[in-house]
């Protein structure tokens, strides 16, 4: 670090050619965890994601969809507590290699959770959902009152 800067006695540093941007970029390149992959890197990979979500409404009804390939139905959890809507997911993946006398084991885990708050016209107790083609698709159908009302003509008396 003396190659760098030299820091006097009342603790000011004088710069030998080395500009601020070198300097930042030098911090930056001592906390880089590319740097030390011995010490970084591991056999468990961690995947916390948030999928992309598609909401679209009918007369009837609302429809959450989201996209979630590569999971199972059994992965998912879907709660409903009061108005709030949540939905995650958590998907744990282990590898074991066995090649001679050498042994390897790769973990990985992918998560998600995605909470929504739902409006009072939801008719909570007919909520379905299905999974299919890697989407995740939650069908929240609207209480007879919330439902649009056909036009009528009124006559005038």
């Amino acid at each position: 670090m003396s190659a760098l800067m030299n820091v006097s006695k009342n603790g000011n540093y004088k710069n030998h050619g080395l500009s601020q941007r070198g300097w930042s970029n030098w911090i930056d390149d001592l906390f880089n965890i590319d740097a030390f992959p011995a010490v970084t890197s591991s056999n468990f990979n961690t995947n916390v994601f948030t999928p992309k979500v598609n909401i679209r409404e009918t007369k009837d009804d609302y429809f959450v969809d989201i996209a979630v390939p590569g999971f199972k139905k059994e992965d998912f959890n879907i709660d409903l507590d009061n108005d709030t809507l949540s939905i995650s997911a958590e998907q744990k993946v282990e590898a074991k290699n066995n090649e001679d006398n050498f042994t390897r084991r790769e973990f990985g885990y992918t998560s998600f959770k995605r909470t929504f708050t739902l409006p009072d016209s939801i008719e909570d107790n007919k909520i379905e959902a299905k999974y299919e083609d890697g989407i995740l698709s939650i069908q929240l159908p609207k209480r007879e009152e919330a439902k649009p009302k056909p036009v009528r003509t009124i006559k005038i008396s």
